[in-house]
């Protein structure tokens, strides 16, 4: 089982000194949403049992994803003025996953995702300012404008994509080309509990499994399809376990340091060539399901802020770090004054940028004659 043990070191100042700062961290209490511990199937063996964090990885951490969550923030302001248009998936809440995820795997590594997509194509490289841009349709977007909030692409990111599911056996393609170049790289597939029971994704898993392919399936639970909750719409909520005869793994996927050590363990595991693994991150999404999801009809502003308040995944990074003397409420605040002016100069940006030329709209499509 997966926890964390505190271990507090003598700090002399909060000076240069702190960067070699180390920290093992502790297992938190929860809401019921959340497990306590990594549950394991098909497994003899987990993940790490401890996780050491840095200072420089804890910065890194925190300014990634209060990044991502201003950025979505940001984008809430625009979509109801009107400025973004057409469908819009929000990722705050879930940020943990996808810095825990990029945290645990290599850059040059490969990963594929749903149409929640912002806060993965931002860890895989792609600017604040191009991804606002993709959202309000204009040149200057990572897609030039052309792709919006679900079509995103960067290298080793496929996407951003808009059928429930469909990204599943894509990334299974991808691992086995991983696996054909024999380049000891892993394929990341990410999906949502609403996909969950596509069938394709069965289909993904039994092919992964007979060729052994270096795939790490992960199902990003956040507890709703849309507006159907996972106990109305699976008759077995252990998505973990759905591989069956595919290994799976269990997290707390609002604690990034779950996540990293899970998803290092998960990359091993495939990289030794044992085959694929399925993973289920236990995490809340803050918002709707999409912007014209108030979020609010199916379960309550309560519960949202009963999450919010005890297991935000920023707050509790954010608490480690300060409890163990890694960073002070001074840095934290100049960080956030940073993001603040990123996220507003990328708004600008958004705003004022061109949108794409009529004679381009025939550009960059592929055709087989």
């Amino acid at each position: 089982d997966l926890y964390f043990l505190c271990v507090y070191r003598s700090l002399m100042c909060h000076s240069l000194s702190l960067q070699g700062a180390r920290m093992v961290a502790s297992t938190r209490s929860f809401a019921d949403f959340t497990p306590q511990k990594c549950e394991l199937h098909r497994l003899e063996a987990g993940p790490s049992e401890t996780a050491v964090l840095t200072r420089e990885q804890g910065l890194q951490y925190y300014r990634t994803m209060q990044t991502m969550r201003r950025m979505e923030l940001k984008a809430d302001q625009l979509y109801k003025q009107k400025i973004i248009r057409g469908f819009c998936h929000l990722y705050d809440g879930q940020e943990a996953c996808a810095m825990g995820i990029e945290a645990g795997i290599n850059p040059t590594d490969h990963l594929i995702t749903a149409y929640r997509a912002h806060g993965y194509t931002f860890t895989r490289g792609v600017s604040v300012r191009e991804i606002l841009a993709e959202l309000t349709g204009r040149r200057g977007g990572v897609a030039k404008g052309k792709g919006g909030s679900m079509h995103m692409y960067a290298k080793h990111f496929y996407g951003g994509n808009g059928i429930v599911g469909a990204q599943v056996p894509l990334g299974a393609g991808v691992a086995l080309a991983c696996q054909y170049q024999g380049n000891n790289q892993v394929c990341v597939a990410l999906y949502g509990d609403g996909a969950a029971n596509q069938g394709q994704i069965f289909e993904s898993f039994n092919m992964a499994a007979l060729w052994k392919l270096p795939c790490i399936f992960i199902c990003e639970n956040n507890k709703f399809g849309m507006g159907t909750s996972v106990e109305r719409s699976s008759a077995s909520t252990d998505y973990f376990k759905r591989g069956d005869y595919i290994p799976g793994i269990k997290v707390d996927g609002m604690d990034v340091l779950c996540v990293r050590e899970a998803i290092k363990f998960a990359a091993d595991y495939c990289r030794a060539g044992k085959g694929p693994i399925v993973m289920e991150l236990e995490t809340y999404r803050y918002h709707g399901h999409s912007m014209s999801d108030p979020g609010v009809s199916y379960r309550s502003r309560e519960e949202i802020q009963e999450v919010r308040s005890k297991s935000d995944p920023i707050t509790m990074l954010k608490e480690r770090m300060l409890s163990n003397n890694m960073a002070s409420v001074e840095e934290i605040k100049e960080i956030d004054v940073e993001i603040r002016k990123v996220i507003e100069d990328a708004a600008q940006f958004a705003i004022s940028d061109p949108e794409p030329p009529l004679d381009e709209l025939c550009n960059h499509i592929f055709s087989v004659s």
